[in-house]
């Protein structure tokens, strides 16, 4: 479906954006008149739960003579792993509780959430280009 596909790129490129605000906002000083929308908690949690549902939903969805699953698995495993990270670190800021689990997303995740963010961003821009190559 055209929907998802068009709705994955997006949302892959805002959670990418919002993930990595910090270190673009340097490189291009003409974005750091949105790190305020962008670093919003509010908006950061809805994004993240919107970029994993649209995530999940690309895996399950798929566009006409493309390959199912593995056709844009990229696009779609970015948008579930941006989803956890952006959800993760809203979780992080408001809970006082530690377990095992939230330690190794934090590892994993959201000390790296910069690079999660700029691939996420690579791969909105990829799969806008290349609209038919395998993986993309």
């Amino acid at each position: 479906m055209f929907q998802f596909y068009f709705l994955a790129i997006i949302v892959n490129l805002l959670a990418g954006i919002a993930l990595s605000i910090e270190y673009i906002q340097d490189k291009a000083s003409w974005l750091s008149m949105f790190k305020d929308f962008f670093t919003n908690n509010n908006f950061r949690l809805t994004l993240g739960i919107l970029a994993f549902i649209v995530g999940i939903f690309k895996l399950l969805s798929v566009v006409e003579d493309d390959i199912p699953v593995v056709g844009d698995i990229f696009p779609a495993l970015a948008g579930i792993v941006m989803g956890l990270t952006l959800a993760s670190e809203y979780y992080k800021g408001r809970s006082t509780v530690s377990s095992p689990t939230v330690d190794f997303i934090d590892r994993a995740l959201i000390k790296n959430k910069t690079a999660v963010g700029i691939a996420g961003i690579i791969s909105a821009a990829l799969h806008f280009i290349f609209p038919k190559i395998l993986l993309l």
